[in-house]
């Protein structure tokens, strides 16, 4: 065969192979079996073999990349990509709708979709092919995520049919995992000891942000159409159609579009979908009303911060009412006793709930939370729900008093409650529970970041007598670890290098490791500014600690209270002969025009992790805190904004948008 029929075959292939992915992947309805199309993929990958110079990067062999990415390459969108202005009330709804009519002088039609949680991206085709894909970004650039986005079987690589009008396009959608898809990873990371994902959409956000295209393919991400951010071609003039054209072309369009005029039709399909979306096969959260003309879309343009023809309408936190049968108790790193409530099982936001947290004694009493009582609980992306309240109603008489216990229920010691604290605590340095929590949280990513070192590894570690503390990490060899139940010679190696890595980890990081009562990383951070040694930090003086901005006297003593014990101090001239840094080599930049600044988040971030906007915010010279005050300078809003928000407001701390935010960081 020479290389001219090759390539004719080739392209044959690559069509009916895309076609046959459209009819599976997005219409779910295969016209071949997969024999078939299994014999059609190897065709081609044979092909493609034997002449390599003919692989393009839209052909179907080419979803998954080879070598993992250094990083991600930052791009310019051709057209702004922002957020749109969210909000719960209907009110909102018809001032929003009034605005319309007022800007435009006319009645108008709305495309109401619904709201997908997921990750928000932007995919670009020239000549019918696909060339990048992006996330939002600051909304004016936006990483590279082109070689991620193709692992998604949804995303047409090349698009289907001849529209000349659509063969240079951009198309924007939601990534998102499906419910099925983020249960099964989130039991596989727990079977491996590793961190699981709070809801669907961090978990998407993470597998996008993973540079190794093949381990993104096995999360099973998928994607939703909404957006066509400009009119395609003077024949398309509603929106609503263009998505219709767009999803007979390849693409997996968001489904259940609904066309309004009037505002009481929106709210009647809002209405529609408040219960019908638990059954949804990803997280919906709310609707988004579009004017649907393109003109008027064009007519109306867009404010600062968002387009002035789109709101998106938000349903309120998903509640439930179930039964409390028990109260147990956790006990964490620092020794801290969490009372959990245990649950007859309900279903609550597309997954079973059988625990909530109760916080502490006081939360118990103030709540009047008795053993036997119906709750209310609710779930706004956290982990464990929490109880926000007893259906008092229902109670029958034989609910039991709760009382808090006065041991440990681990190690069998006594607890105690300092005057200025909510928690109980046990005290004992060797109780199993706290050493198991102490080793976790040594490992875990902000501090040493030991990959494979998780707590189902961490609980069989200390069990067998392996692990009496987390400086006996640094002893372990590849014979114990290989030994142990699910490891084997090439985890345990793993595992090794991993452990040797960590010895490379910043002194903020090796400090935050440390476990110091009342030290998260963001006071990690300010005493490593202030402190350039942990010889320093151990021989300062109350007055030298308390001074410092974001510490102040309670967490000061507790860092003298923690030095001042000997078997601690033992514990990090072990770790230094280990090779552990204790000083540090980071200087404040020149441009840490943000000295002095304390930021506070509340909300989600569309444009990257709160962990990494606390991290820029330190790299600038400013200091992010988890708690809102008069001496607070900025509070950033993202989506669905909390209690700290509402005490911004309350104390008059100014609040800034994450758009502000970022354009505040460019400078």
């Amino acid at each position: 065969m020479n290389i001219a029929h090759a390539k004719k075959k080739i392209e044959r292939l690559r069509k009916k192979i895309h076609h046959h992915n459209y009819q599976y992947y997005v219409l779910n309805e295969p016209i071949i079996s997969d024999y078939q199309y299994d014999q059609l993929y190897k065709e081609l990958e044979e092909l493609e073999r034997l002449f390599p110079e003919l692989i393009t990067s839209d052909s179907p062999t080419q979803r998954i990349g080879g070598k993992p990415l250094k990083e991600f390459k930052t791009v310019k969108h051709t057209v702004k990509m922002l957020s749109l202005d969210n909000t719960y009330s209907e009110d909102e709804v018809r001032e929003f709708d009034k605005r319309v009519k007022k800007g435009l002088g006319k009645d108008v039609q709305y495309e109401v979709t619904l709201k997908i949680d997921g990750v928000a991206v932007t995919l670009l085709y020239k000549n019918g092919k696909f060339v990048l894909g992006a996330t939002r970004g600051d909304g004016l650039r936006g990483d590279d995520i082109t070689q991620n986005l193709k692992t998604i079987r949804t995303i047409p690589l090349e698009i289907l049919g001849d529209n000349k009008e659509l063969m240079d396009i951009e198309v924007r959608g939601e990534v998102f995992l499906p419910k099925k898809s983020f249960d099964r990873l989130n039991r596989e990371r727990e079977k491996q000891g590793l961190h699981i994902f709070a809801n669907p959409r961090n978990a998407a956000a993470g597998t996008l942000k993973l540079l190794d295209s093949k381990e993104v393919a096995k999360r099973g991400l998928d994607i939703f159409i909404h957006t066509i951010p400009e009119q395609p071609g003077p024949h398309f003039i509603s929106h609503y159609k263009s998505l219709k054209k767009l999803s007979l072309s390849g693409f997996k369009v968001i489904p259940d579009i609904k066309l309004c005029s009037t505002v009481d039709e929106i709210f009647q399909y809002i209405k529609e979908w408040q219960d019908k979306r638990e059954g949804f096969e990803c997280e919906v959260d709310g609707l988004v009303i579009k004017v649907d003309n393109f003109n008027d879309q064009t007519t109306l343009g867009y404010t600062i911060k968002s387009p002035r023809w789109a709101i998106a309408y938000k349903y309120q936190a998903k509640q439930a009412i179930t039964k409390l049968k028990d109260i147990h108790f956790q006990v964490g790193r620092t020794g801290r006793i969490t009372p959990v409530a245990i649950l007859d099982p309900i279903s609550l936001s597309g997954s079973t709930i059988s625990r909530a947290t109760l916080h502490n004694e006081d939360e118990i009493k103030r709540k009047g939370i008795k053993i036997g009582d119906y709750v209310i609980i609710e779930k706004g992306g956290e982990v464990i729900p929490k109880v926000v309240d007893v259906v008092k109603n229902r109670r029958t008489g034989k609910e039991e008093d709760f009382h808090f216990r006065k041991t440990c229920p681990v190690c069998g010691e006594k607890i105690y409650r300092l005057l200025d604290e909510a928690d109980w605590r046990c005290v004992n340095s060797s109780c199993p529970a706290q050493i198991k929590r102490a080793i976790s949280h040594f490992a875990s990513r902000q501090a040493m970041d030991i990959e494979g070192c998780g707590y189902i590894l961490v609980d069989k570690l200390v069990d067998k007598g392996i692990l009496k503390g987390f400086d006996a990490i640094y002893s372990l060899d590849i014979e114990t670890i290989a030994k142990l139940e699910r490891m084997g010679e090439k985890s345990a190696q793993n595992l090794i290098n991993a452990i040797e890595k960590s010895k490379k980890r910043e002194f903020v990081n090796v400090l935050y490791a440390l476990g110091i009562p009342n030290i998260g990383i963001n006071a990690s951070n300010l005493l490593v500014n202030e402190f350039k040694s942990i010889d320093q930090i151990i021989n300062a003086k109350i007055e030298d600690l308390s001074k410092i901005d974001g510490i102040g006297e309670i967490v000061g003593q507790s860092i003298i209270n923690y030095f001042k014990n000997k078997k601690n101090l033992e514990l990090i001239e072990k770790l230094k002969k280990f090779g552990i840094r204790f000083k540090s080599k980071k200087q404040i930049s020149k441009k840490a025009f943000l000295r002095g600044k304390t930021f506070v988040f509340t909300g989600e971030l569309d444009s990257m992790t709160r962990q990494e906007a606390q991290s820029k915010i330190r790299k600038l010279g400013g200091h992010p805190s988890s708690s809102v005050s008069k001496k607070t300078d900025f509070v950033v809003a993202g989506r669905d904004p909390g209690s700290k928000y509402k005490k911004a407001k309350k104390l008059g701390v100014k609040t800034i948008s994450e758009q502000e935010f970022l354009n505040m960081i460019k400078r």
